[in-house]
């Protein structure tokens, strides 16, 4: 797949899923579960304040007759009741409304009501964008702040898993660090050899790793070549490993806002697909990352 629309094509061709949706009073979300319902793809409960959300439905024109809508005005007992709704089952995927993502996040990792696996759990981005020839996975701005060495192993895993779900047979993974080179005051540069190593003994499957490389050489061959780099990542790279929360968010926003990207993600390692979009993403970015959640619940 290299674009949004074929994730979209290829979910219409999966059993459709249900989503329970955490504080829906929000107009992009309840456009978002309208277009989800039209393609095929999933059937949303709407969880959070029923006059909001039936207000905000009439403004938009949009005909919320066929929804299952439950009322639930407080914000955080919305979110548990989402969680909880995919905990229990009547649910496959819960999405993110109109509420910051540390409520949501809060409720699937309670230990009764939540979706703890005891994998780590990460955030994975999607883009598209016009300077890339490929859709390219990006982890993590929204999860982990600084991870362990132990903490990539799995957000690697993780990110690999979206990928397959997008048919990337193979995916190449780019440890992305300062330069090229391992420095052992650079924990970033440290930890991308031990991962290659990892990779390159089977203990780590189903994709290419390499790293330590500078985003450059990930992104590009010609730079790659300037630099005397021998690489099967460099210039094709289908997934990139940020060292902190700090450097993926601020190149994460780089390739919306001055690249010109379009954007989607999801959290990833709890029992379902956790759709945990920005609050001022558009319902096309929300319908995108409902059909990736889609996609990775047919592949379990």
């Amino acid at each position: 797949m290299k674009s949004f629309a074929d994730i979209v094509e290829e979910a219409k061709k999966c059993p459709p899923k249900k989503v329970a949706i955490a504080v829906a009073q929000d107009g992009e979300v309840i456009e978002a579960a309208r277009e989800c319902q039209e393609n095929g793809i999933a059937n949303a409960v709407l969880v959070g304040d029923a006059d909001e959300i039936a207000r905000i439905s009439s403004e938009r024109g949009i005909d919320i007759s066929n929804f299952e809508v439950i009322n639930e005005p407080e914000i955080n007992n919305a979110a548990r009741k989402a969680v909880q709704m995919v905990h229990s089952g009547e649910a496959d995927m819960v999405m993110k409304g109109a509420v910051n993502s540390p409520t949501v996040l809060k409720a699937v990792l309670d230990k009764n009501i939540g979706l703890r696996t005891g994998k780590v759990l990460s955030h994975v981005a999607v883009f598209e964008s016009p300077g890339y020839n490929r859709l390219m996975l990006m982890t993590d701005a929204g999860m982990n702040i600084k991870p362990t060495f132990v903490q990539k192993v799995d957000m690697v895993k993780n990110a690999v898993s979206v990928a397959k779900s997008l048919r990337i047979e193979n995916p190449k993974v780019a440890l992305i660090s300062h330069m090229e080179l391992v420095n052992p005051d650079m924990t970033s540069s440290v930890d991308a050899g031990m991962l290659c190593k990892m990779a390159e003994r089977g203990q780590i499957k189903d994709c290419i790793v390499d790293g330590p490389l500078a985003l450059d050489l990930a992104l590009s061959k010609e730079s790659a070549r300037a630099k005397g780099v021998k690489s099967a990542v460099a210039g094709q790279a289908d997934i990139l490993l940020l060292d902190n929360i700090d450097a993926a968010n601020v190149l994460y926003k780089a390739l919306v806002f001055l690249g010109g990207a379009k954007i989607t993600g999801l959290i990833v390692g709890a029992s379902a697909p956790v759709i945990l979009t920005s609050r001022a993403d558009s319902s096309e970015a929300k319908l995108v990352s409902v059909a990736i959640g889609v996609l990775m619940a047919n592949i379990k």
